[in-house]
């Protein structure tokens, strides 16, 4: 796809692809051109620049590429990123898995916000792999790329459940309504007895909440310890964005935190987020 020299994945018969929502901006059409020299013209079915994916859809297009899920990537595991960087169509370069669970700070104009759950790889990115595929050793397309971190590091969205959800709305919807809680917080162990108690190991520990949002409304604290949304166990921040979907809009979410050695419960109610 040419836009900024980015890149994008066919992922259906019918010639949807996915690429990096910060390639689309606020584009509604492009032209596509494929590996093989062939041009067609798409139209963007859907943008979200919270996860930093976007559908586009071709009139014509190749064979599609299989999606896989990287929640089974393993930390050394073989991958190989496809693009076009620099503009050089269909470059292929190999690497490893070099961490999991990364988030991304990135800024859109005056709004900042954070990419949860991104691989980190050591495959070489350059500018133009955004938006192009990071493969296993099954030509399983597990990532989209979508940004170099420095020298030796690239970044890429994962594909798993969560952002697989994501795509289908894009697809159907052409947005993705979120729930908005108002609390951010970093995976922390639990207290041995507390373990013990809840065959629980580790939760998500609360660094801020935002004032007046509705975690603060709850009664949410910095320090609490989150154990559970919607009484399913919490480790990460990734757990709870798997739960602030548009359903959970203005009703009651049952949220159980530690605090002070004590299970306390709360509801909260989470507004609609809103991305300037």
């Amino acid at each position: 796809m040419r836009r900024g020299s980015g890149s994008a994945v066919i992922f259906t018969d019918d010639g949807h692809m996915l690429t990096n929502a910060h390639l689309v901006g606020s584009a509604a059409h492009g032209e596509a051109t494929y590996s093989d020299g062939e041009e067609s013209p798409f139209e963007v079915v859907g943008v979200d620049p919270l996860s930093d994916l976007a559908v586009l859809q071709a009139l014509e297009a190749p064979e599609p590429a299989v999606l896989g899920n990287a929640d089974e990537l393993v930390v050394g595991q073989l991958v190989v990123a496809v693009g076009s960087p620099l503009g050089l169509a269909g470059s292929v370069t190999a690497g490893v898995v070099s961490a999991l669970g990364r988030s991304l700070p990135v800024t859109r104009g005056q709004a900042q916000r954070v990419i949860e759950d991104v691989i980190q790889t050591d495959a070489a990115l350059n500018p133009g792999n955004s938006g192009g595929a990071l493969a296993d050793s099954h030509a399983d397309v597990v990532g989209i790329n979508t940004a170099v971190a420095g020298f030796g590091l690239g970044l890429a969205v994962p594909i798993n459940p969560t952002t697989r959800r994501i795509i289908d709305t894009l697809m159907v919807e052409g947005r993705v309504r979120r729930a908005y809680l108002g609390v951010v917080g970093v995976p922390a162990p639990l207290p041995d007895d507390v373990a013990h108690r809840t065959g629980q190991r580790a939760g998500l520990r609360v660094i801020e909440v935002v004032a007046d949002g509705p975690a603060d409304r709850a009664g949410l604290r910095r320090g609490d310890m989150i154990l559970t949304v919607a009484r399913e166990q919490i480790r990460d921040a990734q757990g709870i964005q798997r739960k602030l979907f548009a359903e959970v809009i203005g009703t009651d979410l049952a949220v159980t935190v530690l605090r002070n050695g004590a299970m306390v419960d709360v509801y909260a109610r989470p507004t609609e987020l809103t991305v300037g």
